[in-house]
């Protein structure tokens, strides 16, 4: 009976400890990130996706970082993964639709705005920029023709 409790007892230790050793490389990820050091942060955002898949928030800064580094095609499919894991992620919407707003897709900026007004809470004073911003593209665009 001792060796059953000391087994779960052992058991319970392993995996709390473990489970902050994950939250610390995120913690540690944005701390690099904050200090400007993308490199070692990239690093450290992948590796506590690799023990936690399902964090959306390394996918979110991963996708700063390589806006940071212009690598689109890496920022959108780190955007895209944020958005399937969280639906609602404002910040991660909003940078969807800077990228599809540099692509002129109208239609996909209508789309995402129209998502993104329903869940927007902290950004909502984004949706006038957006707003113009697409009505400046289409009015260039009707002008050249």
């Amino acid at each position: 009976m001792k060796k059953f409790i000391f087994c779960i007892l052992l058991f319970y230790l392993f995996f709390n400890i473990e489970g902050k050793a994950i939250e610390n490389f995120f913690e540690k990820a944005k701390s690099k990130y904050d200090e400007k050091e993308m490199e070692d942060s990239k690093f450290l955002f992948h590796r506590n996706i690799v023990f936690n898949p399902k964090d959306a928030k390394s996918y979110l800064y991963l996708a700063k970082i390589y806006n940071f580094e212009k690598n689109e095609r890496e920022e959108l499919k780190n955007l895209k993964t944020t958005l399937l894991l969280d639906p609602d992620n404002e910040e991660a919407m909003y940078m969807l639709i800077d990228i599809e707003l540099e692509k002129s897709n109208f239609s996909e900026v209508r789309n995402l705005t129209k998502k993104f007004n329903v869940i927007c809470s902290t950004l909502c004073e984004k949706v006038k920029s957006i707003n113009e911003r697409l009505e400046n593209i289409e009015a260039k665009n009707e002008s050249k023709q």
